[in-house]
């Protein structure tokens, strides 16, 4: 029995060292759905679990460049798009995707640090919403993202179906939206999936540890991978949650660095080596 052809997923984002982030997170993640992973590095930092020291923009430039030499030669099935940093890189990278008309791309919108701290100017935000959100087929904002796209505060699970439309809607009616309900309070963990047409609600037990660096990298990701994979958005999303949680569960068995741990991105596959 022939098997079938691999999907090939790219994710643009900056590198994180410490592995937990960005484009090596996305890479791992992709590489254990089963679709090979394919990257363009958008910028450069000096991280580790505890702290950013230093983050270093790649070209606008050499970003297209980059782009353009990819899918010059290799077919892209799903695209994620992570940290891009300056509003030249935002509209490269949005331009590119528009002229190759790359299928699937999962946008997450990197705006808010975990230490609450914006990442992004308001007018970058403003370039942002314009630019990214137009060419996105799937954003994933968690809820402090959503406040920044929005206006206005969301922090609470009976907020969320509301704040899901009011984004499509920003989106112009063709992107739907992943809302991450993570940062509410409460012992369950709620996301919300809207297509313009259905919701659809997704719950899980929040699990008690520190290692949760990377885990909106490692979801869109995953939405992006499994997505390509089954052509069904909410089953793609349900499963991308449960590769999440399933590594979070298992990311105590990794000993990187002090601060806040990465997941355990390849714990369902250990078993399979030894």
């Amino acid at each position: 029995m022939e098997q079938a052809e691999i999907k090939n997923v790219l994710t643009i984002a900056g590198v994180d060292p410490s592995g937990g982030a960005g484009v090596l997170a996305d890479v791992k993640t992709m590489s254990a759905l089963g679709t090979y992973a394919t990257g363009v590095i958008a910028a450069l930092t000096a991280q580790n679990t505890r702290t950013v020291t230093g983050v270093l923009p790649v070209p606008a430039a050499f970003v297209a460049e980059q782009l353009e030499t990819l899918f010059a030669d290799v077919r892209i099935d799903a695209v994620k798009i992570g940290m891009l940093g300056s509003e030249d890189v935002m509209q490269a990278v949005a331009g590119s995707l528009v002229r190759h008309k790359a299928p699937k791309i999962v946008l997450d919108p990197v705006m808010v640090a975990k230490s609450g701290d914006r990442l992004m100017p308001d007018d970058a935000v403003a370039f942002f919403k314009e630019n990214l959100l137009a060419v996105a087929d799937v954003v994933t904002p968690n809820l402090p993202e959503a406040s920044v796209l929005l206006g206005r505060e969301v922090t609470e699970v009976s907020q969320m179906h509301e704040a899901a439309r009011e984004l499509w809607q920003m989106c112009g009616g063709k992107t739907a939206v992943v809302l991450k309900g993570g940062h509410a309070q409460g012992s369950v963990v709620h996301d919300v999936l809207y297509d313009g047409a259905s919701f659809y609600d997704f719950t899980g037990a929040r699990v008690d540890t520190k290692n949760t660096h990377g885990t909106g990298c490692a979801l869109s990701s995953a939405i992006a991978a499994l997505w390509a994979r089954c052509d069904d958005l909410p089953r793609a999303v349900e499963l991308a949650r449960d590769y999440v949680a399933g590594a979070i569960q298992t990311s105590g068995r990794l000993s990187v660095g002090g601060g806040h741990g990465p997941v355990h991105h390849f714990a369902r596959l250990e078993k399979c080596f030894l």
